[in-house]
């Protein structure tokens, strides 16, 4: 492998492009959060295990009426799909595999963002990882049947490198803005990413409500929807490859293999420093909690409301794309708050407002549209703005010359920490049958975050990682 450059150019007209291409990365990506997480796969594939389960347990049943009234089939102790040998239930079958693949995402991340640093390779392991999880969501357009098992293997190879993508895109933000920028540019990035969610999503409405004007079956419209998930990640994050430059990294003599165990082991160092800098522990700890916590709302709305409040596949979809679009001024507005009140009160006020939002979930109707849209809202506002500013706050606690390294912390915290949220929901499902228990249970999250973070004593963690405490903090 050659060695990346020795020098490169600094200008602010060269970082300026670089951020600008940086920003595409997230309209990208997006695509992949939105239609298939948030929206279209949970609905899709809870049918197809149900399918499956009629087809294992209900043989004498006709499918269509296995499948329609298959809660109630459900009482007995039949209706399960096997997984590995393990019986579970068709409607926690999606948690399980969005649990699965955040448990691997927490073993494989720290690879993927300790090799980039070891390596410099950060342009070409940003591509590699895009385009197997692009090739992999494309793959989702072979989903029917009872193939739950493909969708479900498929799904988790996506998320896995969508997470390994996302570890190495973020890695470029301290190098392509200075810290009194970052709120800025982080905010940004994630409100681009909502107008590409919004976009595609939007297109993808159209699709889905005029199914028959098109000439195709409902089905065949969610796996299209699907498939062009994957094509718009492949075909935008040609921009960020283009723009993004690699930068240099002290010489070695190593193979690729020896790259990952040196990864290994740089890591192993890195969390061993942290012990030097307690300020920034706690507060990356209380991030892994809360955001732990705004993932796992995030990726089972879609099935909380299919499942719990029986709304359908419209609704789910004209929600979310309100969302996206909602989002995008949210994450601009919260980025004013903060600029004006302090990042740090900005963020634990918006972890008041997840704390109502699930409390609230938990109370609506079945089939209550307008209240459904309502929670919807109140997520748009707070949903960029939390994690892009908890991003840049993270920054500041970062010792000088080490930011790559411990900024890959927060990243495997941000794409991994889901497993407890997930596998709370997954399990709450399994024992109770009931995504509403499951949802109120994610309340300690944002609780225990909130009181974390305030305690954190942000001054001195960041005079202690050797920084300047800014005016706004």
């Amino acid at each position: 492998m050659t060695s990346p450059p020795v020098t490169i150019e600094e200008t602010p007209r060269a970082q300026g492009r670089e951020r600008r291409g940086w920003y595409w990365y997230d309209w990208a990506n997006s695509a992949f959060y939105t239609t298939i997480i948030s929206v279209f796969l949970g609905p899709y594939l809870i049918p197809i295990a149900k399918t499956a389960a009629c087809e294992q347990d209900f043989a004498s049943t006709p499918i269509d009426v296995c499948t329609r009234d298959f809660d109630k089939l459900t009482t007995s102790q039949l209706g399960y799909v096997d997984v590995l040998g393990f019986d579970i239930r068709p409607a926690a079958y999606f948690g399980l595999i969005l649990t699965v693949s955040t448990l691997l995402q927490i073993v494989l991340l720290p690879v993927a963002g300790a090799l980039a640093d070891h390596t410099g390779r950060k342009r070409e392991l940003l591509g590699a990882f895009a385009y197997v999880g692009a090739l992999a969501t494309v793959g989702l357009f072979f989903l029917e049947g009872d193939r739950y098992l493909l969708g479900g293997g498929l799904f988790i190879l996506a998320n896995v490198a969508y997470g390994a993508s996302v570890v190495v895109y973020d890695s470029f933000l301290p190098q392509i803005s200075a810290p009194s920028e970052r709120d800025k540019v982080s905010s940004r990035g994630w409100a681009f990413g909502y107008l590409g969610g919004f976009l595609l999503l939007a297109l993808n409405l159209v699709l889905y409500l005029g199914h028959e004007t098109f000439g195709v079956t409902e089905g065949m419209a969610v796996r299209i929807c699907m498939m062009s998930a994957g094509l718009w990640w492949a075909i935008f994050t040609i921009i960020p490859l283009l723009r993004l430059r690699n930068r240099p990294v002290p010489a070695h003599e190593s193979t690729a293999l020896r790259s990952v165990g040196g990864s290994f082991r740089q890591l192993g160092r890195t969390i061993a420093e942290l012990r030097r800098y307690p300020g920034t522990l706690l507060f990356l700890v209380a991030y892994l909690i809360y955001n732990d916590g705004v993932q796992t709302v995030i990726g089972n709305s879609a099935a909380y409301a299919s499942e719990a409040l029986k709304l359908d596949t419209s609704v789910q979809i004209t929600a979310i794309l309100m969302v996206q679009f909602v989002a995008f001024g949210g994450a601009l507005l919260l980025g004013r708050l903060a600029r004006r009140y302090g990042t740090k009160r900005t963020v634990l006020a918006s972890l008041v407002v997840w704390i109502v939002i699930v409390v609230v979930a938990v109370f609506l109707s079945e089939g209550a549209q307008v209240q459904f849209y309502a929670l919807g809202f109140a997520i748009a506002i707070v949903l960029g703005g939390t994690q892009a500013l908890s991003r840049s706050l993270y920054s500041h606690v970062i010792p000088r010359g080490k930011e790559a390294e411990f900024f890959s912390l927060l990243q495997i915290s941000d794409k991994g920490s889901a497993f407890i949220g997930s596998l709370t929901i997954t399990l709450a499902v399994q024992f109770t049958n009931s995504y509403r228990i499951a949802i109120v249970s994610l309340v300690v999250f944002f609780v225990v975050g909130f009181v974390m973070l305030l305690s954190v004593n942000l001054p001195k963690a960041i005079r202690a990682a050797g920084n300047e405490v800014p005016e706004h903090l």
